[in-house]
Protein backbone atom coordinates (compact mmCIF):
# COMPACT_ATOMS: atom_id res chain seq x y z
CA UNK A 1 0.00 0.00 0.00
CA UNK A 2 1.80 3.62 -1.11
CA UNK A 3 2.00 6.23 1.17
CA UNK A 4 1.54 9.93 -0.09
CA UNK A 5 3.21 12.51 1.09
CA UNK A 6 1.30 15.23 2.99
CA UNK A 7 2.03 17.66 -0.66
CA UNK A 8 0.87 15.48 -3.29
CA UNK A 9 -1.95 14.78 -1.16
CA UNK A 10 -3.02 18.23 -0.33
CA UNK A 11 -2.70 18.86 -4.13
CA UNK A 12 -4.78 15.63 -4.78
CA UNK A 13 -7.48 16.66 -2.62
CA UNK A 14 -7.36 20.47 -4.18
CA UNK A 15 -8.59 19.05 -7.50
CA UNK A 16 -12.20 17.49 -5.82
CA UNK A 17 -12.42 21.25 -4.08
CA UNK A 18 -14.39 24.31 -5.30
CA UNK A 19 -12.98 25.85 -8.32
CA UNK A 20 -12.58 22.58 -9.76
CA UNK A 21 -14.75 20.09 -7.97
CA UNK A 22 -13.77 17.53 -9.95
CA UNK A 23 -15.45 13.66 -9.44
CA UNK A 24 -13.55 11.33 -7.05
CA UNK A 25 -13.50 8.53 -9.65
CA UNK A 26 -12.00 11.23 -12.87
CA UNK A 27 -9.42 12.58 -9.87
CA UNK A 28 -8.60 8.92 -9.24
CA UNK A 29 -8.26 7.38 -12.55
CA UNK A 30 -5.82 10.80 -13.20
CA UNK A 31 -3.94 10.66 -10.58
CA UNK A 32 -3.29 6.35 -10.57
CA UNK A 33 -4.92 6.30 -6.73
CA UNK A 34 -7.95 4.26 -5.53
CA UNK A 35 -11.18 5.79 -5.14
CA UNK A 36 -11.80 4.41 -1.69
CA UNK A 37 -8.70 5.89 -0.85
CA UNK A 38 -9.91 9.83 -2.40
CA UNK A 39 -13.39 8.97 -0.57
CA UNK A 40 -11.49 7.84 2.71
CA UNK A 41 -9.74 11.36 2.24
CA UNK A 42 -12.25 13.19 1.63
CA UNK A 43 -14.65 12.45 4.85
CA UNK A 44 -11.03 12.53 6.98
CA UNK A 45 -11.12 16.82 5.49
CA UNK A 46 -15.53 17.03 6.59
CA UNK A 47 -14.59 14.98 10.17
CA UNK A 48 -12.01 17.92 10.23
CA UNK A 49 -14.55 20.96 9.67
CA UNK A 50 -12.99 21.64 6.03
CA UNK A 51 -15.79 22.78 3.95
CA UNK A 52 -15.58 19.89 1.39
CA UNK A 53 -18.65 19.77 -0.90
CA UNK A 54 -20.15 16.62 -2.18
CA UNK A 55 -20.53 15.66 -5.83
CA UNK A 56 -22.58 18.82 -5.90
CA UNK A 57 -21.08 20.94 -8.58
CA UNK A 58 -23.24 23.80 -7.35
CA UNK A 59 -21.92 25.76 -3.92
CA UNK A 60 -25.82 26.41 -2.91
CA UNK A 61 -26.26 22.62 -2.51
CA UNK A 62 -23.14 22.01 -0.13
CA UNK A 63 -24.48 20.30 2.75
CA UNK A 64 -24.95 22.69 5.97
CA UNK A 65 -22.04 21.57 7.80
CA UNK A 66 -20.02 22.94 4.85
CA UNK A 67 -21.47 26.12 4.51
CA UNK A 68 -21.17 26.29 8.58
CA UNK A 69 -17.67 25.47 7.93
CA UNK A 70 -16.81 28.59 5.27
CA UNK A 71 -18.77 31.08 7.56
CA UNK A 72 -16.30 30.44 10.47
CA UNK A 73 -13.36 30.58 8.34
CA UNK A 74 -14.03 33.86 6.69
CA UNK A 75 -15.86 35.54 9.79
CA UNK A 76 -12.43 36.92 10.60
CA UNK A 77 -11.11 37.89 6.96
CA UNK A 78 -11.18 41.28 5.60
CA UNK A 79 -13.59 42.46 2.57
CA UNK A 80 -9.99 41.72 0.14
CA UNK A 81 -8.85 38.58 2.00
CA UNK A 82 -12.95 37.30 1.65
CA UNK A 83 -12.80 38.19 -2.32
CA UNK A 84 -9.30 36.26 -2.67
CA UNK A 85 -10.73 33.30 -0.53
CA UNK A 86 -14.18 33.25 -2.25
CA UNK A 87 -12.28 32.88 -6.07
CA UNK A 88 -10.14 30.08 -4.54
CA UNK A 89 -13.00 28.27 -3.29
CA UNK A 90 -15.29 29.27 -6.49
CA UNK A 91 -17.74 31.03 -4.24
CA UNK A 92 -19.25 34.36 -4.00
CA UNK A 93 -18.75 36.88 -1.37
CA UNK A 94 -22.63 37.29 -1.23
CA UNK A 95 -22.81 33.50 -1.28
CA UNK A 96 -20.73 33.51 2.46
CA UNK A 97 -22.89 36.79 3.65
CA UNK A 98 -26.51 34.31 2.78
CA UNK A 99 -24.63 32.00 4.84
CA UNK A 100 -23.84 33.61 7.81
CA UNK A 101 -27.01 35.28 8.06
CA UNK A 102 -28.96 31.91 8.07
CA UNK A 103 -26.73 30.88 10.93
CA UNK A 104 -27.38 33.57 12.79
CA UNK A 105 -31.30 33.27 11.98
CA UNK A 106 -30.72 29.92 12.86
CA UNK A 107 -28.87 30.75 16.20
CA UNK A 108 -32.11 32.81 16.94
CA UNK A 109 -34.52 30.39 16.11
CA UNK A 110 -32.73 28.31 18.27
CA UNK A 111 -33.16 30.95 21.40
CA UNK A 112 -36.44 31.42 20.45
CA UNK A 113 -37.07 27.81 21.12
CA UNK A 114 -34.90 26.89 24.06
CA UNK A 115 -37.24 29.87 26.09
CA UNK A 116 -40.58 28.37 24.19
CA UNK A 117 -39.37 24.81 25.61
CA UNK A 118 -38.89 26.11 28.79
CA UNK A 119 -41.95 27.49 28.89
CA UNK A 120 -43.93 24.43 27.71
CA UNK A 121 -42.14 22.83 30.86
CA UNK A 122 -43.23 24.62 33.21
CA UNK A 123 -46.97 24.39 32.34
CA UNK A 124 -46.19 20.66 32.48
CA UNK A 125 -45.04 20.58 35.47
CA UNK A 126 -47.64 22.46 36.88
CA UNK A 127 -49.73 20.53 35.23
CA UNK A 128 -48.51 16.75 36.63
CA UNK A 129 -48.27 18.84 39.99
CA UNK A 130 -52.28 19.61 39.59
CA UNK A 131 -52.70 15.88 38.21
CA UNK A 132 -50.28 14.25 41.34
CA UNK A 133 -53.04 16.55 44.32
CA UNK A 134 -56.05 15.40 42.30
CA UNK A 135 -54.57 11.22 42.33
CA UNK A 136 -53.86 12.09 45.99
CA UNK A 137 -57.31 13.20 47.04
CA UNK A 138 -58.92 10.29 44.63
CA UNK A 139 -56.52 7.98 46.48
CA UNK A 140 -57.58 9.19 50.23
CA UNK A 141 -61.35 8.87 49.02
CA UNK A 142 -60.88 5.56 47.84
CA UNK A 143 -59.35 4.15 51.11
CA UNK A 144 -62.17 5.77 52.82
CA UNK A 145 -64.46 4.58 51.00
CA UNK A 146 -63.21 1.07 51.13
CA UNK A 147 -62.86 1.44 55.22
CA UNK A 148 -66.96 2.14 54.77
CA UNK A 149 -67.89 -0.88 52.77
CA UNK A 150 -65.57 -2.95 55.39
CA UNK A 151 -67.19 -1.64 58.86
CA UNK A 152 -70.37 -2.12 56.87
CA UNK A 153 -69.55 -5.89 56.27
CA UNK A 154 -68.27 -6.12 59.90
CA UNK A 155 -71.47 -4.37 61.55
CA UNK A 156 -73.80 -6.99 59.37
CA UNK A 157 -72.12 -10.11 60.48
CA UNK A 158 -72.12 -8.85 63.86
CA UNK A 159 -76.01 -8.28 63.60
CA UNK A 160 -76.12 -11.40 61.55
CA UNK A 161 -77.22 -9.78 58.55
CA UNK A 162 -77.05 -11.13 54.66
CA UNK A 163 -74.98 -8.77 52.48
CA UNK A 164 -78.11 -9.71 49.93
CA UNK A 165 -80.63 -8.27 52.77
CA UNK A 166 -78.85 -5.57 53.71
Amino acid sequence: MPRYSEERKAAILKKLLPPHNRSVPDVAQEEGICVATLYNWRKTLKQNGLPVPGNEHNSEQWPAEAKFAVVIETATLSETELSEYCRSKGLYPEQVQEWKTACLNGAKTAEHQVAQDKRQLQKERKRITELEREVRRKDKALAETAALLVLSKKLNAFYGIDDEEA
